[in-house]
């Protein structure tokens, strides 16, 4: 199977290149419903992790998730699209598929989920292990800083164990890194997960959750945001530019650093 549809180069530096994704996520609609049943979306899942990925077929791919998650992966400082950048492959195909079956709530998603699972588990496979390897931003978007030691002391109480010490996630588990994660989508996330809108949230996760002040998500989101992946996974600065992209691609407002 090729990936003519999703070749999209040139034509994908200009904001036209939006309306384009989704039209082709629409013509798509009814040919992917079929590959959409909860069953198959699992079954691809597994596939795709046992599969070899092709990084230059995942690069291809990924131009379409760049216009809102941007050529690095960076997403947005002001939590409006989250760091994709450095994520498990485990965590980024659970999530695709959480969306396509209905289990979160991303209406933005669809047009892009619907024709890769069309595409089928290779593509998957390619487009996670892409987005896996790209660096991560150096200098993710923090909150106040106030009050570390509470949010420390929640985190290490109520986190730790699912997410790690360092935030690092565990990626066999689907548990995802949360570390030089932007502020605003992390706390964004935690109230969603209390308000039972992110349902695809772990259930003892939401046990947890409920028991939260508002204040105790921020402080908690404001550590875990001061979080460093370790150095090696990270872009050298804030200029460092993804070179399978030139210069001028065009992203949706508000996604620049």
């Amino acid at each position: 199977m090729t990936y003519s549809l999703f070749q999209i180069t040139d034509i994908a530096t200009t904001r036209g290149c939006l309306l384009l994704a989704t039209s082709m996520g629409l013509a798509l609609l009814v040919s992917a419903a079929a590959y959409a049943e909860p069953k198959k979306v699992d079954e691809f899942v597994e596939i795709a992790l046992q599969a070899e990925p092709d990084l230059q077929k995942g690069r291809m791919l990924y131009f379409n998730c760049a216009i809102c998650h941007t050529p690095e992966g960076w997403g947005s400082p002001d939590g409006r699209f989250p760091q994709i950048a450095g994520q498990h492959q485990s965590v980024i195909l659970k999530q695709l598929a959480d969306i396509q079956k209905g289990n979160r709530d991303n209406p933005t998603m669809i047009p892009f989920t619907d024709p890769l699972f069309f595409l089928g588990p290779q593509a998957l496979a390619d487009l996670s292990a892409y987005i896996e390897q790209l660096p991560m931003v150096p200098a993710n978007s923090v909150g106040s800083g106030l009050r570390l030691e509470e949010g420390k002391k929640l985190y290490n109480e109520e986190c730790k164990e699912c997410h790690g010490e360092n935030g690092e996630g565990i990626a066999k588990e689907f548990y995802p890194r949360i570390h030089g994660q932007h502020f605003q989508y992390i706390l964004r996330q935690m109230e969603w997960v209390k308000l039972g809108k992110r349902r695809n949230a772990d259930k003892e996760m939401v046990k947890q959750f409920k028991k939260f002040s508002q204040d105790d998500l921020e402080v908690i989101a404001d550590y875990v945001s001061r979080l460093r992946p370790d150095k090696g996974m990270l872009a050298d600065d804030l200029e460092q530019k993804n070179p399978d992209f030139r210069p001028g691609f065009v992203t949706a407002p508000n996604t620049q650093q």
